[in-house]
């Protein structure tokens, strides 16, 4: 058939569906003119019929050839109109008609079944809406969604889009993401406490971020535009997954290049079939007949689709599920995958630090040690400091901290304020041999040493002249992450290792509470790429698995760069592969499970498409098929091989 990467675009004035139309008209014609041939109507009238059906059923593949060939591009199309018109030639116009109907049917039902798999990509550009209500000194403009600018404040009304990526200002509720991130539980969002001074989406915390294209629920929200209609989250991913369709798989590539000589090949042996009666004892018609049936045989066409048609419905399918797989490379590699590398921060575990423990001291109360570290970390803008005050205040059950002064951040040490008039100092052992040369209890040192060799990273809380306790911090693993581990072993992926900018000590412990054997700390982005080489060295394909921003040079350097979280991530969204659209680590089982279906599906393609051209063309050129058979199988494998690929489509992962 024709260029199978290409949409059919000569539907013209007869529509985007007249290609099927016309292989029906093509079909009804060659069944009237085979009927009328047992009644006693004129012979020339059947042939009429059958003229008409090639007319129908060339009518597509004659503009095709007529675009192709004078590029110099003998391609399918062409093979088969040499084939009909040579059956013509001999007489025999019911089996050019019958190969013209099943080719053209053949690439109707193509088109609509490939249509079928670009339709879950194009309805993404559906997702957004055209107008979005904008506030404007004081009263809601309507406003087409390409004229909004970042800094708008756009109202959204309940059960609606949302128009634009941006910032909660006012109202709270539930969002479907699903559209853009595969999240199939609507996320509540609400205000941002500093939202007109945001400057940065990326780094907003997911319960005040909102994405173009995603659905409202109940409530009235009220948003801060942060991008424009053409940067948006949505806006990105379909420039990317279009651009997926684009990017060739190796399997592509290599039925790209049998396609390039095997056409002139066929067309070569065919030429050389039509003087076997100079050397075989046969009319010039029979060798004439053999050339054309070989034509027919040896024409790939299901070679041709097998393997894009599963590339396209396998990215249609990862991104119903939220992640974004960037063409067919990606898709055969990841299913391939001999180990997977895993940055820690944001990706084994939430990237944010939380308050784990609160240990008051012999002599001090629990609810005392929390209240005075609230009120002096409140004064602090450090992600530590503000875990604290987080974990304290929930712990408490209060709404807001208690009010401290003075606060002087002590580096490397800790922080220093004032509270009730006595001085709080927080922070490690060092801080308090230089400031107050008081040893802290033994007790305390004791439970210190402790959790520090569980990964948490503890401080001393000293008030006045005693001191209250320890607290301890920790960035804590994701919910799903041991058993996202456990179906990754279970997928074969024997080789699982953790890189981390972070301490050894923290490193391990993680590691040892998810299952990790290979963890590896201290390390620096360079050392993360030479770690993703030496995987790749010893082991062999090797994913990586990052946040796109500091993984970036090792999410280039593996054989499939895996971003978490690209909602809103530029850099993790152009870096990788393959993106994890929801932030759910538990959507990489899925991806991967995907991936060795999606390489099932294109081997057994090959298998079929190679192995009817192997066996018709041998029984051509014996004359034990004639060219009627061998349409039916040529063809009908074109058709299986679609089907197949579209099977992906309806994919289910089951653990």
């Amino acid at each position: 058939m024709s260029d199978h990467r290409e949409e059919h675009r000569h539907g013209g004035a007869f529509g985007p569906n007249a290609p099927l139309y016309f292989s029906l008209a093509s079909g009804a014609l060659l069944g009237l003119g085979f009927g009328l041939t047992f009644t006693d109507a004129p012979p020339l009238l059947s042939r009429v019929m059958y003229w008409g059906a090639y007319f129908f059923g060339g009518y597509f593949p004659v503009l095709e050839v007529k675009e192709k060939v004078p590029r110099g591009k003998f391609e399918i199309d062409f093979l088969m109109l040499v084939a009909a018109i040579g059956a013509g030639v001999l007489g025999e116009w019911a089996e050019g008609a019958l190969l013209l109907f099943l080719f053209s049917l053949g690439h109707a039902l193509e088109n609509y079944a490939m249509n079928k798999a670009r339709k879950s990509i194009r309805s993404l550009a559906e997702l957004a809406p055209d107008i979005a209500l904008v506030r404007r000194n004081g009263t809601l403009e309507e406003v087409p969604i390409e004229k909004l600018r970042p800094g708008d404040r756009v109202v959204v009304k309940p059960n609606s889009k949302i128009p634009a990526d941006g910032v909660v200002l006012l109202g709270e509720g539930f969002v479907n993401q699903a559209p853009i991130t595969g999240e199939s539980i609507p996320v509540e969002k609400a205000p941002h406490p500093q939202a007109e001074e945001v400057l940065n989406l990326e780094r907003v915390p997911s319960e005040h971020k909102v994405f173009a294209g995603t659905i409202n629920g109940g409530q009235v929200l009220e948003i801060r535009v942060m991008k424009p209609a053409h940067d948006s989250t949505l806006a990105r991913l379909i420039r990317l997954v279009r651009e997926a369709e684009t990017f060739q798989s190796p399997t592509q590539r290599f039925t790209r290049r049998v396609e390039r000589w095997l056409v002139p090949g066929v067309l070569a042996l065919a030429f050389l079939l039509l003087f076997t009666f100079l050397i075989v004892d046969e009319p010039f018609s029979k060798s004439f007949y053999r050339s054309m049936a070989v034509l027919v045989a040896a024409s790939p066409c299901a070679l041709a689709i097998s393997t894009p048609s599963a590339v396209l419905a396998g990215v249609a399918r990862a991104a119903r599920q939220g992640v974004l797989i960037k063409g067919g490379r990606p898709l055969e590699d990841i299913g391939t995958l001999r180990a997977v590398a895993f940055d820690k921060t944001g990706t084994l575990t939430e990237g944010r630090p939380k308050l784990t423990h609160a240990i008051a001291a012999e002599g001090s109360s629990l609810e005392e040690l929390l209240q005075v570290a609230a009120a002096v970390e409140n004064l602090s803008d450090h992600p530590l400091a503000q875990a604290v005050v987080t974990g304290a205040l929930q712990r408490l059950g209060q709404e807001r901290p208690a009010e401290a002064q003075g606060l002087r951040a002590l580096t490397a040490r800790g922080v220093q304020a004032e509270y009730e008039g006595k001085v709080v100092r927080i922070g490690n052992r060092r801080l308090f041999e230089e400031t107050t040369g008081q040893a802290p209890p033994e007790a305390l040192l004791h439970q210190m040493e402790k959790l520090e060799g569980e990964g948490h990273t503890t401080m001393l809380v000293h008030w006045g002249t005693r001191f209250l306790g320890i607290l301890a911090v920790m960035d804590l693993a994701r919910a799903e992450a041991r058993t996202t581990i456990q179906r990754l072993r279970s997928l074969g992926i024997r080789h699982i290792v953790m890189l981390t900018g972070d301490n050894q000590r923290v490193a391990d412990a993680i590691a040892r509470s998810l299952g990790i054997d290979r963890p590896r700390g201290n390390l620096l982005p360079e050392d993360k790429v030479r770690a993703v080489e030496q995987l790749l060295a010893e082991v062999g394909k090797t994913a990586m698995v990052g946040d796109g921003v500091n993984d970036a040079p090792a999410l280039a350097k593996s054989t499939v760069g895996i971003a978490m979280g690209a909602a809103g991530s530029d850099v993790a969204l152009e870096t990788a592969d393959v993106a994890l659209m929801a932030d759910k680590l538990e959507n990489l089982p899925f991806t991967i499970a995907l991936g060795k279906r999606a390489g099932r599906i294109i081997r057994q393609n090959l298998l079929l498409s190679l192995g009817v051209v192997f066996v018709l063309l041998p029984l051509t050129i014996l004359d034990i098929a004639e060219i009627g058979p061998a349409v039916v199988a040529h063809e009908a494998s074109t058709v299986v091989v679609v089907f197949n690929a579209l099977r992906l489509l309806g994919f289910h992962y089951k653990p």
